[in-house]
């Protein structure tokens, strides 16, 4: 009787470790009647995903780029603007004296 409460107890560990494996997963498959997915299929679907991702952080960086430039754009107007009105500034003080 002690020799069949250690054998259930050792057969459940490693019924578990099969029936969570690859081969268990299989078995299950076959039973419920579905099959598994290809790799191949699988693999299409990760790289068609992984393009569209590639495409959209492109057109992402394209953007963020235009954004820079334009902002630098505005930052050099702005600089060379108030040089002008510093200088403009100086000279109406100039003549004012």
């Amino acid at each position: 009787m002690i020799q069949l409460i250690i054998l259930l107890v050792l057969l459940i560990p490693i019924l578990a470790i099969v029936l969570d494996s690859q081969l268990g997963r299989a078995l299950a498959a076959r039973l419920e009647g579905r099959s598994i997915p290809a790799g191949d299929k699988v693999t299409h679907e990760r790289i068609a995903y992984l393009e569209g991702e590639v495409e959209r952080l492109g057109s992402e960086l394209t953007r963020l780029e235009e954004e820079s430039e334009f902002l630098h754009k505005l930052l050099t107007e702005r600089s060379s603007g108030d040089t002008v009105r510093g200088s403009l500034t100086e000279g109406e003080d100039h003549e004012q004296d």
